[in-house]
């Protein structure tokens, strides 16, 4: 406690002995940290979750948080059809919050190679 004491008069010497301020940059600086350490963070990931959300089309590929991958065949707003498997007679409705991640099917036309000589 001594140490901790020593300390706070070596701050505040800077300060001219004002403690109050040496209190007011702590707090200042705790919650500097915790913006950038807890909910900057945060506030990004929920942002690219509603990117992901806006941006859901039917025809993606997706994966769920459960861990099943299928295809949006149609959709609400706030529910989609997901088609899991190959036998296409597995369609489960489930909440937009649900799929964690999406693909866009690839469309491109195969590309044609000629020869140069």
């Amino acid at each position: 406690m001594g140490l901790l004491l020593a300390q706070s008069d070596g701050l505040a010497g800077l300060f001219g002995g004002n403690q109050t301020m040496v209190i007011v940059l702590y707090v200042v600086f705790l919650i500097a940290i915790m913006y950038f350490l807890m909910i900057r963070p945060q506030k990004k990931e929920e942002q690219k979750k509603k990117e992901l959300m806006s941006s859901l089309a039917i025809g993606d590929s997706v994966l769920t948080a459960s861990g099943f991958y299928g295809i949006i065949i149609d959709m609400t707003a706030d529910t989609v059809i997901v088609e899991f498997g190959n036998n296409k007679n597995c369609r489960i409705p489930m909440q937009k919050q649900a799929i964690v991640r999406s693909e866009k099917p690839n469309y491109k036309a195969e590309e044609t190679t000629t020869d140069k000589k």
